[in-house]
C-alpha cells in the first residue's frame, strides 16, 4: 500500500501533515492531522481533526478515527473498526522521560476487526480488543476484551454481548440470538462465538 507521492490518491486537508508513505487509496485525512513517517493508513479510511499517528502505528481499511486521537507506535487497528472521539491509547505500563528511561520500547497492543471504541475511552497498552466488540464511552480497559463483548466502566467489565449489526444478543437456551438480525451466536466458556 505504498503511495506514490506524484499521483497522490487520498484527500488531505491543506492544514495536514502527511509525512508517511503509506495512505491507502479513498482515505480522508482532516484538518490539523499529523500523520509520521513510518505510520501505515489502510484505504478508505477517515482520520478526524487533530488526529496524530506515530511512526509505528497501523490502521487497517475502512477504519473511522474520529476527531482528537493519538495513535501511538505498537498500537495496530484492523479493518472495520470505529475509534470514537477522544480516545486514549498508551504504549508503556511505567512510562518515564528518556534520560531515566532510555530504552524505551513500544508494548504492542491490537484492536481487532469491527471493534467500536466509545467516545473518551482509555485502552492500556498490550491488550487485544476482540472482533466486533464495543467499548463503552469513558471505559477503562485493563483486560483483553472477547469477541463481540460490550464492556463498559472503570476497570470496563463485560456486560452483555452484542451482534455484528451492534444490536443486543439475547440469551436462549442453546444459544445466543441477535435482537436486531436473528443471527445465532454459540456459548462458549468465556464469550460467544458467530454460528456458521
Amino acid at each position: 500500500m505504498k503511495e506514490d507521492k506524484s499521483k497522490k490518491n487520498y484527500f488531505a486537508h491543506k492544514t495536514a501533515q502527511v509525512e508517511s508513505n503509506y495512505v491507502g487509496k479513498g482515505s480522508r485525512i482532516w484538518a490539523y492531522v499529523h500523520i509520521m513517517k513510518g505510520a501505515k493508513v489502510g484505504s478508505n479510511c477517515n482520520i478526524g481533526h487533530g488526529a496524530f499517528l506515530e511512526s509505528g502505528s497501523k490502521i487497517g481499511n475502512n477504519v473511522i478515527v474520529k476527531n482528537g486521537v493519538s495513535i501511538w507506535d505498537g498500537v495496530s487497528i484492523e479493518d472495520d473498526v470505529f475509534i470514537g472521539p477522544s480516545v486514549a491509547f498508551t504504549n508503556d505500563l511505567r512510562p518515564r522521560v528518556k534520560k531515566i528511561k532510555p530504552n524505551f520500547k513500544a508494548i504492542k497492543t491490537k484492536i481487532k476487526k469491527g471493534a467500536t471504541l466509545g467516545a473518551n475511552c482509555t485502552i492500556l497498552p498490550g491488550l487485544t480488543i476482540g472482533r466486533y466488540s464495543m467499548i463503552g464511552a469513558g471505559a477503562v480497559v485493563t483486560e483483553n476484551v472477547p469477541d463481540f463483548a460490550l464492556v463498559v466502566g472503570s476497570p470496563a467489565t463485560v456486560v452483555s454481548y452484542i451482534c455484528v449489526c451492534s444490536y443486543s444478543l439475547k440469551e436462549e437456551p442453546k444459544y445466543f440470538v441477535c435482537k436486531k438480525c436473528h443471527r445465532k451466536y454459540l456459548k462458549l466458556e468465556k464469550g460467544v462465538k458467530l454460528k456458521s
